[in-house]
């Protein structure tokens, strides 16, 4: 089972995604937890070049393909192994982050970015996406916040980031079976008694909401 943690930088997603491996752990499900871009050695250097602010001049298509090269690394290593075994794999990202990036904010096109994403996942869907949701400001305020995590992506402009939010919620309309959304713009508590409740309710595994909600 493939649970994908998505949103704009500053959303959550890393603190919910940590928490819900811990609960699930907790709750005696055996899983695991990742991130992109990352999760292999590999993937982690991807990443520095990604993310790093001396790559400011990257173009696109190259960011688009360089995300790409992560995840096929990490879903050949990492998760299609790990689901092969039956646990529960947590992730920070999937590929609904190049959609949301890649096309809602830097407009390639959509078709494109799709097809490379199918490529790089060997058609690997998450069960359930969950969109951490919260205004752009807030959000940059608390990436902002952390002066020392600033990353490449947070030098962006507010424009950007509101294409980003944009993007996913045209993801969810496009496909809202398999999306849930919490408004992340509230408590770290309140955030995480919905988010535990999500996967609860979805029957994703037996387990009393109420016992690890706090």
């Amino acid at each position: 089972m493939l649970i994908a943690l998505e949103g704009i930088d500053g959303s959550g997603k890393s603190t919910v995604a940590e928490r819900l491996v811990a609960a699930l752990q907790q709750e005696g499900t055996k899983a695991i937890l990742t991130r992109e871009p990352g999760g292999t050695a590999i993937g982690e250097q991807i990443r520095m070049v990604l993310l790093g602010e001396e790559s400011m001049s990257m173009l696109p298509v190259t960011e688009m393909l360089l995300f790409a090269a992560a995840r096929a690394q990490l879903v050949g290593e990492v998760i299609k192994p790990a689901l092969a075994q039956g646990l529960v794999v947590v992730t920070d990202r999937f590929s609904d982050s190049s959609l949301a990036y890649q096309w809602g904010a830097r407009g390639l096109a959509k078709r494109d970015v799709s097809l490379i994403q199918e490529l790089a996942t060997g058609g690997l869907e998450p069960d359930l996406k969950i969109l951490l949701d919260l205004p752009v400001d807030t959000a940059l305020g608390r990436r902002m916040a952390t002066a020392h995590d600033v990353n490449r992506l947070d030098r962006e402009q507010v424009q950007f980031r509101t294409r980003v939010r944009d993007a996913y919620h045209s993801l969810v309309a496009e496909d809202p079976a398999r999306w849930r959304v919490v408004n992340a713009d509230r408590s770290e508590v309140d955030v995480w008694r919905d988010v535990w409740g999500t996967v609860v309710s979805e029957g994703l595994l037996a387990a009393d909401a109420g016992s690890i909600a706090h």
